[in-house]
């Protein structure tokens, strides 16, 4: 795909306009999100997503705007798993629900930029290197693997561990043990100390490079556009914050969740390795982006179903023995 240093600089401009007019709107006022809210904003999210999907399709065809809808489902799909550990962050740091809102916002623009870093490197590595291909499926499917792994393991004791870039900084910039309202730092007995709200937001953000790690080379899988990679994480991760308050209580339902995106990330894992494979000029056959997007479609919908009736089994199973008693 084409894309002008004018595109490249609209479009940033343009995202940008979005996220400081849904601080404004949303997020300048600390408060407690409603369902509500958070329902309308994560439908503007999609919406707009679609509407820049339809735009691609326009400016550079069919192909373009598959691959930013593969892209975006992709990676939409593995964000929702970026939740779960959201959810560890804000209890751990007990973080107030009226700022939970202040928090995402502030660390998903974190993660966005840290993101953006790590496309850029990766499209310098696909174009110079294509053995970066059996690199990137290797991985991939390594991860899908442990996945698996992960998810049949006891999650009861699961905490949030903080990064070792998170401890230096505490390490080395003193912070209160209380909240001061949206502020990040504050001067205490002549010393300038960090606020728990500036650690939680680094939390965030700084947590979201390791989930990086897996959603950058899966999304290389199914194209190699820059412009492309950057605008579906960019439009993925924009309406994470909504989806946050949205989806937070289902999130224990979708049991299945874990099993789907290691499915995921092996059918790209393979899909990249076949594409390495060609590069090098072997004849093998290649998966089209057409068939990818179904695939992720279909193995998403069959795991929402099958997490829903085996969470429902669950609780019917659980309620069972009070009935009996």
């Amino acid at each position: 795909m084409d894309v002008s240093v004018a595109m490249w600089v609209g479009t940033i401009g343009v995202l940008t306009a979005l996220v400081v007019a849904d601080f404004f709107i949303g997020g300048r006022k600390p408060h407690e999100v409603s369902i509500r809210e958070a329902g309308v904003w994560t439908a503007v999210w999609v919406a707009l997503a679609v509407l820049f999907g339809g735009f691609l399709w326009w400016h550079s065809g069919s192909q373009s705007a598959g691959e930013f809808f593969a892209g975006y489902i992709t990676e939409k799909s593995l964000s929702v798993d970026n939740l779960f550990v959201f959810i560890l962050i804000m209890g751990k740091f007990a973080v107030p629900r009226i700022y939970q809102q202040r928090v995402l916002m502030v660390g998903v623009i974190i993660a966005l930029v840290l993101r953006a870093v790590f496309i850029a490197g990766g499209a310098a590595l696909v174009t110079q290197f294509s053995w970066v291909f059996f690199l990137f499926g290797a991985f991939l499917v390594w991860t899908a693997w442990k996945l698996v792994k992960d998810a049949r393991a006891d999650e009861e004791d699961e905490e949030f561990e903080e990064n070792r870039l998170l401890k230096s900084i505490e390490r080395r910039f003193p912070s209160t043990d209380r909240y001061h309202g949206t502020r990040l730092l504050i001067r205490e007995n002549g010393r300038r100390l960090m606020t728990p709200m500036l650690i939680v937001m680094l939390a965030i953000g700084t947590t979201d490079v390791l989930f990086a790690l897996d959603s950058i080379p899966a999304i290389f899988g199914l194209t190699q556009d820059p412009y492309i990679v950057f605008t579906a994480n960019a439009f993925a991760l924009m309406g994470l914050r909504q989806l946050y308050f949205l989806i937070g209580g289902l999130l224990k339902k979708l049991v299945h969740l874990s099993y789907g995106l290691s499915v995921i990330l092996g059918f790209i894992g393979v899909k990249l390795v076949l594409h390495a494979l060609h590069e090098s000029g072997l004849h093998v056959p290649e998966i089209g982006i057409p068939f990818s997007l179904g695939f992720i479609v279909v193995v998403l919908a069959v795991t929402t179903v099958t997490s829903l009736i085996a969470s429902k089994r669950q609780q019917a199973a659980e309620e069972r023995p009070k009935i009996d008693a």
